[in-house]
């Protein structure tokens, strides 16, 4: 007996280092993707904080690419994800009150962080949205960054974000993207659709206010950010929606039955656009390749 419980010990024992020895090669694969460098050309924006150009900012950061839904309505910073052995991810103050990292960014590094996931030290940013984000016209990542200048100080300090052994192990095993990995820094001008109710400002608001990013690429749903999500093509639910349907799921947050949206559809902050934006979406929706439902099996 006691010859198989020193036999099971080494066993064990032995398992422990190579789970160790694994532990430890995940971290560094890791930390040297979160420590590379990505070299971003500073784009060429008209950035003048102007009144108009000011509340233009406001109306993209809370309504269309929705920055409050993270980083808080006070723009002062939230903790965006507690969940260990995963990660604590918190969502930066991005003000110029105490612990806000507005003032350490100069414009050309706001608009590397919003469009390229780029921090002001080159690194990447691990949690940002900038794949979709990239397609920010210049006017609007403009007047974003000028409202940002002009968003009254917030005091508050947030512990940096921290990567547990999960974490490190998907990020080693690229289980987790990077988005500046993936994106373009190629300079480029981008310009916006006029705005209007039409389907080329409908496809861009879809492109950079979320919905690509969690109903997938082809909007026909799936895990999108490791939520299931409903297929909003022609296909999906919404297919048989009226335009008055839709504008009770974005303002009202219900379906045409009346059950309530999950909240973890940004319904509020989606019920911010104007009407005519909303019109734009629903428009473009309307258009887009049909996805037909999976069949159960």
């Amino acid at each position: 007996m006691k010859k198989w419980m020193k036999r099971l010990g080494i066993g064990l024992g032995g398992l422990v280092v190579l789970l160790l020895l694994a532990l430890a090669v995940a971290y560094g694969a890791s930390k040297k993707r979160l420590d590379q460098k990505f070299d971003v050309a500073a784009a060429s924006l008209n950035i003048t904080r102007d009144p108009a150009q000011v509340a233009r900012g406001k109306h993209v950061a809370s309504a269309v690419s929705m920055c409050t839904e993270c980083h808080g309505q006070d723009l002062g910073g939230t903790v965006f994800i507690d969940g260990m052995p995963m990660a604590v991810l918190n969502a930066p103050n991005l003000t110029a009150g105490k612990g806000g990292v507005l003032p350490r960014y100069t414009d050309a590094q706001l608009e590397a962080a919003i469009r390229h996931g780029v921090r002001h030290d080159k690194r990447p940013l691990l949690i940002m949205p900038s794949d979709e984000f990239q397609h920010l016209s210049d006017e609007d990542v403009a007047a974003v960054i000028a409202y940002l200048r002009t968003v009254p100080p917030v005091d508050r300090e947030l512990a940096p974000s921290k990567v547990g052994p999960l974490g490190h192990v998907l990020l080693a095993t690229r289980q987790l993207p990077l988005p500046a990995e993936i994106i373009d820094h190629a300079p480029r001008t981008r310009r916006v659709p006029p705005q209007g109710v039409t389907r080329e400002y409908g496809q861009y608001l879809v492109s950079v206010g979320g919905c690509v990013g969690c109903h997938t690429p082809s909007l026909g749903g799936g895990p999108g950010h490791g939520l299931p999500t409903p297929n909003i093509t022609p296909g999906g639910p919404i297919g048989s929606w009226s335009e008055a349907d839709w504008f009770r799921a974005m303002r009202e947050g219900k379906r045409p039955d009346g059950s309530a949206i999950n909240p973890a559809m940004p319904w509020k902050a989606v019920g911010r656009m104007t009407d005519d934006e909303l019109r734009a979406m629903w428009m473009y929706l309307r258009t887009v390749p049909r996805v037909e439902p999976q069949a159960k099996s």
